[in-house]
């Protein structure tokens, strides 16, 4: 069997993601059906079916209503934690707004689910090039890791000059950040971590992403999912731009069962154990033998 790769969901309702921020107003999600409870709890059941572990980053909004969801996550054995308050992009904060929005999220979530958090994501992988300051917020807070990064140009998301695989961001911290997976071909970065990727391309092509990054570069990838991906009786969203709207409605239909596929085809794991993995094999690289480093990539 190969790596144990990071198997992570995002906790966000139907009317919180970013293709329709431009016409569902924050103001508006508290009358709004609220869906998350039920799609969450059918994406534990089926990680169940295989005892498939999992991260599950939460925004704190959610964590605050649903205090009896993030006690079964973490009664079931899996990990929770941050994705912000309210689903804000990072590069449209400015620092001092970014640490009170950590801040605020984590201790929902903390309160809701009974442990502490030590994983951050940022909604849509907004931590980026102008984002300088974020990372050093995450560590002087005590974080352990984030997964923040899509190490890929995506119109004005991504960080294509970014690492692909896990690095140490500070040289002063021991924070870990955790990109989400990209496939090479052709020499270029191919997103390959989930998503609307995961819904809209053949399943083969997730598979070949999947295994060329264990097999030909002996490495974790990480993989993320919403819950409203799920769930294809979610209410309709008008007036959204075309492109972002027929992504979020691609194949919802079919992601349950793809879903389940996947994890019963490779092997899944919670992020800040993956962290911990990828925090020893990145201080063997900087404290060099490169021996101890092939040993620990043979023992994923």
């Amino acid at each position: 069997m190969g790596p144990v790769n990071g198997l992570s969901v995002d906790i966000e309702d139907w009317f919180q993601v970013g293709a329709f921020e431009s016409v569902v107003e924050r103001d508006e999600w508290a009358c709004l059906d609220d869906r998350v409870d039920r799609n969450v709890r059918e994406i534990l059941d089926l990680f169940d079916e295989v005892d498939a572990k999992a991260t599950f980053f939460t925004l704190g909004w959610v964590a605050q209503r649903h205090t009896p969801l993030l006690l079964e996550i973490a009664a079931r054995g899996h990990e929770l934690a941050s994705h912000g308050w309210d689903h804000q992009r990072v590069f449209r904060m400015e620092r001092a707004g970014f640490a009170a929005d950590l801040d605020r999220a984590r201790k929902a979530i903390e309160d809701a689910g009974g442990v502490a958090v030590s994983g951050y994501r940022a909604p849509n992988f907004s931590l980026d090039r102008r984002t300088p300051w974020a990372f050093a917020e995450l560590a002087e807070r005590g974080y352990r890791y984030s997964s923040s990064v899509a190490p890929v140009a995506y119109g004005d998301l991504g960080w294509a000059e970014a690492p692909r695989f896990a690095f140490k961001p500070l040289p002063w911290a021991d924070l870990v950040e955790l990109p989400v997976t990209t496939a090479l071909f052709a020499g270029k970065r191919l997103a390959a971590g989930g998503g609307g990727f995961f819904r809209a391309l053949p399943y083969g092509f997730n598979r070949w992403a999947i295994r060329q990054v264990n097999r030909r570069d002996g490495r974790p990838a990480l993989f993320y999912l919403h819950p409203w991906e799920i769930d294809p009786g979610q209410p309709r969203v008008a007036g959204a731009p075309l492109g972002p709207r027929l992504r979020h409605y691609a194949r919802r239909g079919e992601m349950a069962a793809r879903l389940r596929e996947l994890i019963r085809e490779f092997a899944w794991g919670r992020l800040d154990l993956l962290a911990y993995r990828e925090a020893a094999r990145l201080g063997a690289e900087e404290r060099g033998p490169p021996s101890a480093l092939s040993q620990d990539r043979r023992a994923g």
